[in-house]
C-alpha cells in the first residue's frame, strides 16, 4: 500500500518551512526552508522609506515565494510523488495582519500605497498602536465589554484591533482603501484555495471574536472611531475551525507549488496554537511552552476562567471540547540574541573564534558553571515589552546588581533566569485563577539549544519538563492538521486527537528541578517579583516616562 503524506507549511518571523511528513506515524521526510527575503522591516521600506521606532512590518511577496520556493523543494528532496500528499495546513505567526482590496490584493503591492507603512503587514511584534490599545482598553472598560476579561483585563498593542485603529487614526486613506483587513494565515489560505475561509482561531486569539456572539457591538467601534462604522464589511461572517477543510488547492497554485489542483487545504492556524497537539498535548493540565524568538504559553480547561494577563480564552481553541489558553512573553531569544550581537566584550568574541566554539555555547558553558544568585544580578525580561501578565508594550529591560567585577556569563545567565521568571508568573496567573498545571512541555528553537535554559526553567518553576521529539513542532501541527482536514476516508484522521496519537511524540528524558537550585531561586523570585509589580504596575512609571523623552528626543532631531 502506497504511504501517504500531508505538508505542513510553517510562516515564522524570519522565514518560512515546509515539511513533508508521512500521515502514519508522524515522520519527517523533508523539507525546505525559504528565507524572506525582506525579513522583519523595522528600520525601513524596500522603497527607503524609514520607519519610526517599534514598528515591525512584513512584504506578503515573501509568503508567496516561500509557497513557489520551499514546497517544490521539499517534494523534490522527499521523492514523493504529488498524488500522495492528500492535505496542505498552515500556521502563521500571530497577530500578523494586513489589509487587501476585496479581491485580496495587499494594499502594498499598489503603486499608490507602496510607501505608506500602514499599508504593508504588521508583523505579530509590531508594538507602534501601544496607544490605540490603552484607548481601545479604556472604552471597553467604561462600557464593560466582554473581550476586556477574555484576554486577562488587557487588549494588546499586538493585536489585530489595536493594529487598525492605529491605521484608521494614522493613514485613514488606508483604511477607506481596505476591502479586508485579515491575518496574514488566512490571506496565505485565500491565496491558495481562491476562497476566503477565516480561522476561528486566528480570530478568537487576536480579534475579539467569540464562537457565542461574534465580535463586539458596532457601538463599540464607532465610538471608538466613527471611521469604524462600516468594519464589518472589511471582517468576515463566518469563521472555520482548525482542521475543518477551507478549499482544495487551485490550478494556479498546483503549477507554483508542484502539488496537485484539488489538494484539500485545511483552516489557518496560529503558529503556536499548531504546536500544541504536535507536542502530544491534547488534554487540560500540561502547559507547552513554544520557545523561539518569544515564547508563547499555551494549555487547556474543560472549565473558562478569567486570568490575569492571558491572550485570550477560546472555546475550542485548541483541541474541539476545551477552552484553550494563550499567554506570553514578548522576547525571548529575541534578547539572548540581542546580547550576544550588541553587549558582548571584543575578548570573549575573540576567545569564541580561536575556540571555534560558538559564542552562545560558550557563554552557556561559563554560565552553567555558576550557582543560582552567585553572580548577584537579576533582571526583568521586558526588552521587548511585556506581553503577559501585565499587557504593556511600552515596558522596557531592567538588569540590575552590576558592579565592576560582572563578566559576561554573569549578566547572560541573569537574561537566562529572567525569562525563566517571566514564565513562572504567567504559571501563578493561572493558577491563582484555579487551573492546574502539573507537567510542562517546552519545543522550538531554543530547548534543542540550550540545555542549561531549560534546566534553569524546570529550577525555576519546581516542575518537570518534557521536551517534543519534532524540532518543527509549528510545521508538524499544521500537517496534523492537514490529515484533520483531508479526513479518515481519504487515509487522513477523523480528529485532532487522532493524529495526535498517531504523529506526535516527546522525548524520553525529561528536564527535573533541583531542591537546592528551586530554594534559591525561590528567594531570587521574590525580589523579580517585586521589580515587577513596582515598575510595571505604577509604582514608578520610569519606563513609560523614557520611552517619551526618546520619542521627544528623536521627533526633535527629524524635524
Amino acid at each position: 500500500m502506497t504511504s501517504k503524506y500531508v505538508l505542513g507549511i510553517d510562516f515564522g518571523t524570519e522565514s518560512g518551512r515546509a515539511l513533508l511528513v508521512d500521515v502514519a506515524n508522524g515522520h519527517e521526510v523533508a523539507s525546505a526552508v525559504y528565507q524572506y527575503s525582506h525579513g522583519v522591516m523595522d528600520r525601513q521600506l524596500p522603497t527607503g522609506k524609514a520607519l519610526p521606532a517599534d514598528w515591525a512590518l512584513q512584504d506578503p511577496e515573501d509568503y508567496l515565494r516561500c509557497l513557489e520556493i520551499a514546497v517544490p523543494e521539499a517534494l523534490r528532496t522527499s521523492g514523493v510523488q504529488p498524488a500522495d500528499v492528500i492535505g496542505i495546513g498552515i500556521d502563521f505567526t500571530t497577530c500578523t495582519v494586513l489589509p487587501t482590496l476585496v479581491n485580496g490584493t495587499p494594499l502594498c503591492m499598489l503603486p499608490e500605497f507602496r510607501s505608506n507603512p500602514h499599508a504593508w503587514v504588521k508583523l505579530w511584534k509590531h508594538h507602534a498602536a501601544q496607544p490605540q490599545a490603552d484607548r481601545i482598553n479604556a472604552l471597553g472598560r467604561e462600557r464593560g465589554e466582554e473581550f476586556i476579561s477574555i484576554y486577562g483585563g488587557k487588549y494588546s498593542c499586538e493585536w489585530a484591533f489595536s493594529k487598525l485603529l492605529e491605521t484608521v487614526e494614522e493613514a485613514p486613506d488606508v483604511y477607506k482603501a481596505t476591502g479586508r483587513f485579515m491575518e496574514a494565515g488566512d490571506w496565505v489560505v485565500w491565496q491558495l484555495t481562491g476562497h476566503e475561509r477565516r480561522s476561528s482561531c486566528l480570530a478568537g486569539y487576536k480579534s475579539m471574536w467569540t464562537k457565542s456572539t461574534g465580535f463586539p457591538s458596532l457601538e463599540f467601534f464607532t465610538a471608538l472611531h466613527p471611521l469604524l462604522a462600516d468594519l464589518p464589511s472589511r471582517l468576515a461572517t463566518s469563521y472555520y475551525a482548525p482542521g475543518e477543510r477551507a478549499g482544495e488547492l487551485t490550478l494556479a497554485m498546483a503549477a507554483c507549488t508542484g502539488l496537485l489542483p484539488g489538494t484539500p487545504v485545511a483552516v489557518a492556524n496560529g503558529d503556536a496554537h499548531a504546536a500544541v497537539p504536535a507536542c502530544s498535548v491534547v488534554e487540560p493540565g500540561t502547559m507547552v511552552m513554544i520557545m523561539g524568538t518569544s515564547t508563547c504559553h499555551m494549555l487547556m480547561s474543560p472549565e473558562k476562567r478569567m486570568v490575569e494577563g492571558m491572550c485570550g480564552v477560546v472555546e475550542d481553541g485548541l483541541v474541539p471540547g476545551l477552552w484553550g489558553y494563550e499567554a506570553g512573553q514578548s522576547a525571548v531569544g529575541d534578547i539572548f540574541a540581542w546580547y550576544l550581537r550588541s553587549a558582548v566584550p571584543a575578548a570573549l568574541d575573540e576567545e569564541s573564534r580561536r575556540t571555534g566554539v560558538s559564542l552562545h555555547a560558550l557563554l552557556e558553558r561559563k554560565a552553567a558553571a555558576l550557582r543560582p544568585g552567585q553572580s548577584g544580578l537579576l533582571a526583568l525580561d521586558w526588552w521587548n515589552g511585556n506581553r503577559s501578565v501585565l499587557v504593556d508594550g511600552a515596558l522596557s529591560g531592567l538588569l540590575l546588581g552590576c558592579t565592576l567585577r560582572t563578566e559576561p556569563e554573569e549578566i547572560y545567565r541573569a537574561l537566562l533566569e529572567s525569562t525563566a521568571f517571566g514564565t513562572n508568573a504567567i504559571i501563578q496567573a493561572f493558577e491563582g485563577s484555579g487551573i492546574a498545571i502539573r507537567q510542562l512541555v517546552a519545543c522550538g528553537g531554543l530547548p534543542e539549544k540550550n540545555r542549561l535554559l531549560m534546566q534553569i526553567y524546570a529550577d525555576v518553576t519546581g516542575r518537570e519538563i518534557r521536551v517534543a521529539e519534532s524540532s518543527q513542532t509549528c510545521a508538524l501541527g499544521a500537517a496534523m492538521h492537514a490529515a484533520v482536514a483531508a479526513g479518515a476516508a481519504s487515509g487522513g484522521y477523523a480528529s485532532i486527537q487522532d493524529a495526535a496519537h498517531a504523529m506526535a511524540r516527546l522525548l524520553p528524558a525529561a528536564y527535573r528541578p533541583n531542591a537546592t537550585a528551586h530554594a534559591m531561586y525561590a528567594r531570587l523570585y521574590a525580589e523579580y517579583r517585586e521589580l515587577h509589580d513596582w515598575f510595571g504596575r505604577g509604582g514608578n512609571d520610569v519606563m513609560h516616562r523614557l520611552r517619551q523623552l526618546r520619542d521627544e528626543a528623536g521627533s526633535i532631531g527629524g524635524s
